[in-house]
């Protein structure tokens, strides 16, 4: 037996051998190959058809995504600008009703001062009249301690009020 060369019995042999392989092969075996590769092939293909799908889908929601972000910086800025609006009118009152109240409160300061003037000149007045008056009493007592200053100023006093009568 060679083997570089085969019997031709050898040859006839594998030959049928091989025949009847490739027959079962091809009856049995490469339907149920081909039906895997078929297989597999569509479940690929589904696999890549939905992978584009979840794509598109992912697309979608990137740019829906991107929108509710800007909807939402806008709702942002907007309330921010909102709050900033209300909390300058709220300053803008607050001062407004600071300043009439401290003007309310210079005006009654005010008229509380001009009172309380009025009635230190009031107070001063009157003990300026009661010690000119303690003055002139003092004064007079020493100027009239004898009965001759006494007549004297009696009579000065009546000449003054008689020409005052006659005045009138």
């Amino acid at each position: 037996m060679n083997l570089v060369t085969p019997d031709s019995g050898l040859l006839f042999w594998m030959i049928v051998i091989f025949g009847i392989v490739f027959f079962l092969l091809a009856k049995f075996g490469f339907p149920i190959i081909t039906r895997s590769v078929d297989e597999r092939s569509a479940r690929i293909d589904k696999s890549l058809k939905d992978a584009r799908d979840i794509e598109e889908r992912m697309a979608s929601w990137t740019q829906k995504e991107a929108k509710m972000r800007e909807d939402a910086r806008k709702g942002q800025a907007l309330m921010l600008r909102e709050a900033a609006e209300e909390k300058n009118r709220i300053i803008a009152d607050a001062r407004s009703a600071a300043k009439s109240e401290a003007d309310k409160l210079l005006a009654d300061a005010r008229t509380s001062i001009a009172a309380e003037k009025e009635s230190a000149l009031r107070d001063v007045r009157r003990e300026v009249a009661l010690l000119g008056v303690e003055v002139a009493e003092k004064v007079l007592r020493e100027e009239l301690s004898g009965a001759d200053a006494q007549r004297a100023y009696l009579e000065k006093m009546l000449d003054e009020a008689a020409k005052a009568d006659t005045i009138k």
